[in-house]
């Protein structure tokens, strides 16, 4: 249910795997890592995409919107 077209571009996929790897080295299984990581790294890109463009999304833009998409998912402020 997240992600979008705009997410297809050079270093996307290095930063969907230190977002699993981070999970896995926070002790969660996996299996789990792998799901909430790409849920994550998804609704990452679709803030990027909101706050930039579709054709604007960088792996970099990526970063920056996952503190705001764990905030989003925790309700944390």
């Amino acid at each position: 249910p997240t992600g979008n077209a705009g997410m297809g571009t050079a270093g996307s996929g290095d930063v969907l795997t230190g977002m699993i790897a981070s999970l896995v080295g926070q002790g969660r299984p996996p299996l789990d890592s792998a799901i909430g990581g790409v849920f994550l790294h998804g609704l990452a890109g679709d803030l990027a995409r909101d706050r930039e463009s579709a054709r604007a999304v960088t792996a970099t833009a990526m970063i920056d919107r996952i503190g705001p998409a764990i905030r989003k998912l925790t309700g944390d402020n």
